[in-house]
């Protein structure tokens, strides 16, 4: 699984969803491309985001699955990546 996560230093869901995908991210194994939405404004703009910050936007392959916008709780997050795809568990 693919995920580009849009997010930026300004907003404060942001900052809330950060702490959660960092938390994901030491449980299972996903290529993340993380862009800021001023700093990489030519390369966000590629995918669309919207004014609703933060965007996480999985892919297989290059096919668009879904996205998520705003805050959700990690179990949240977890059980819509388990709904379109499989998550792989690190080896702790």
């Amino acid at each position: 699984m693919r995920v580009v996560k849009i997010n930026a230093i300004w907003c404060s869901g942001c900052l809330v969803m950060n702490k959660v995908w960092n938390n994901i991210l030491k449980k299972y194994e996903i290529e993340t491309l993380e862009l800021d939405y001023d700093m990489d404004e030519e390369e966000v703009l590629k995918y669309n985001p919207g004014n609703i910050l933060p965007v996480f936007i999985f892919f297989d392959g290059d096919k668009e699955l879904f996205r998520v916008i705003g805050e959700l709780s990690e179990k949240e997050m977890i059980e819509k990546m388990k709904e379109v795809g499989d998550l792989v568990e690190k080896n702790n």
